[in-house]
């Protein structure tokens, strides 16, 4: 079968698929339809359409992590969760009319993880206390430890699996504040999800069987600063760290057979048991 003739070509030659005006004695290595320059691209055996090379793209399967997630370089977990604890700290400003002393929003009050409150029924507090942060200089370390540990961990547990890293060790630094801090201290910040992806970092480490050094020297000058420096809750940093590397040996470590059933249930499972012993630290102190 030939194909047809370019119009106006006085020689017969054959017509480019995608450029039926364009003149070509050129063809796909693949699929040896005729194809102009502009429409070919250099492959490993000569030139390919760019049909075919959108078709070879799509069928190719993307490489996993040891996790079991697609490898994607490109950050959107990250860059959203920046994003909204930047924005919360907007708002917060802006009710306060101040930029240092933002704690004085309504915002602020309402979501804080105030433990009397939480008692009387307003479970948010919990996690919304993660994205409320005290002056410009907290939500800056905070996002800048995020973006830092979220540009490793995000392309290899994936966008799904770091979510719920973040936001379960998030619940655990909060959960650890109202069992064992005071009673009427509110506490925000977004650093027991930082220290739980200090843990997955670590458990990730020792997964791959690499130098443990670095992880443990980040963790171990974080927790001294979390011992020495005043107005810091060590509670909700040593919560969110082991609720974190729980998490994560949990994705980690599950078996390569049914992987993806194994970690929703070591995701789920902490997440009832953090509510469980919230729910009992409420009754004790009723």
């Amino acid at each position: 079968m030939t194909s047809p003739a370019a119009p106006g070509d006085p020689v017969g030659a054959a017509a480019c698929v995608r450029h039926p005006d364009r003149a070509t004695g050129l063809r796909c290595a693949r699929c040896d339809r005729p194809a102009c320059p502009e429409c070919l691209r250099e492959a490993s055996v000569g030139f390919h359409c760019v049909d075919c090379v959108a078709e070879g793209r799509s069928t190719v399967r993307r490489g996993r992590t040891f996790v079991g997630a697609e490898f994607s370089p490109k950050l959107i977990a990250t860059p959203v969760l920046i994003v909204l604890n930047v924005l919360a700290y907007a708002v917060t400003a802006v009710q306060a009319g101040s930029v240092s002393n933002n704690a004085a929003s309504p915002l602020f009050a309402d979501f804080v993880l105030w433990p009397v409150g939480i008692f009387y029924g307003e479970w948010w507090r919990l996690l919304t206390s993660g994205f409320l942060h005290y002056g410009p200089a907290h939500l800056g370390l905070n996002m800048i430890a995020l973006y830092v540990l979220g540009r490793e961990l995000e392309p290899t547990f994936g966008k799904i699996r770091f979510l719920a890293l973040y936001l379960v060790s998030l619940l655990g630094g909060g959960v650890a504040v109202y069992l064992f801090g005071h009673v009427n201290t509110p506490v925000a910040g977004a650093s027991g999800a930082v220290y739980g992806l200090m843990g997955a970092m670590l458990v990730a480490v020792l997964k791959l069987k690499l130098n443990p050094g670095s992880a443990l020297g980040v963790i171990g000058l974080n927790l001294v600063l979390s011992f020495t420096l005043p107005g810091i809750s060590l509670l909700g940093h040593l919560g969110g760290l082991l609720v974190g590397a729980a998490v994560a040996a949990g994705l980690v470590y599950a078996p390569a057979a049914n992987r993806d059933r194994y970690q929703i249930i070591a995701v789920v499972g902490a997440v009832v048991l953090l509510v469980v012993m919230a729910y009992v630290r409420t009754g004790q102190l009723g």
